[in-house]
């Protein structure tokens, strides 16, 4: 039974913060996004050049030998 108290009051306790907790707009949050899948992507195609730039480099010297 005490840890359904426990339980009950930590349910309580946390919806009560919950309540205080100021929540971004719609707009922001689409704004926040976008700006982290641009980053992503950009992100991804700087690693993409510089894996294949180190790819064709190892070939070369492994091809040497």
């Amino acid at each position: 039974m005490e840890s359904l108290k426990r339980f009950r009051q930590f349910v309580i306790e946390t919806w009560a913060e919950l309540k205080k907790t100021s929540w971004p707009e719609r707009k922001e949050v689409s704004g926040t996004t976008v700006v982290v899948i641009v980053t992503v992507l950009i992100c991804a195609a700087y690693l993409f050049v510089v894996d294949f730039i180190l790819k064709e480099i190892m070939e070369k010297l492994l091809g040497a030998f």
